[in-house]
């Protein structure tokens, strides 16, 4: 069955609720910048405090964007922050989302 939405995903006939939503609910995640362990702060800046360090290799998701401190690192100089959890902001230059711009909706506060 087509996506009611027009958003491309196909919806199998045979699937039961549970199945349709966890599929639903899978986050899209982005690669972390190689050789890069990424500082995680309670804003989007660099003087927010500090709340864990990312290890090496990983991958993040993006529930929400917004604009902070702006911070250059392995891919340019941005001042798009990328909201990873709640309460939980790293810098979008050592995020590979593929784009300059917002790619996530905006955070609300």
């Amino acid at each position: 069955m087509a996506d009611p939405a027009g958003a491309g995903a196909e919806v199998d006939p045979e699937a039961d609720d549970e199945q349709i939503m966890t599929t639903a609910a899978l986050p899209v995640t982005y690669p972390v910048a190689p050789g890069v362990r990424l500082n995680v702060r309670r804003g989007p800046s660099t003087t927010s405090p500090l709340i864990r360090v990312l290890p090496y290799d990983v991958r993040v998701p993006i529930r929400c964007q917004r604009r902070g401190e702006t911070v250059s690192g392995p891919y340019g100089t941005t001042d798009i922050w990328d909201n990873i959890a709640p309460g939980e902001y790293v810098s979008d230059a050592y995020v590979k989302t593929g784009s300059d711009g917002f790619v996530a909706v905006r955070c609300m506060s």
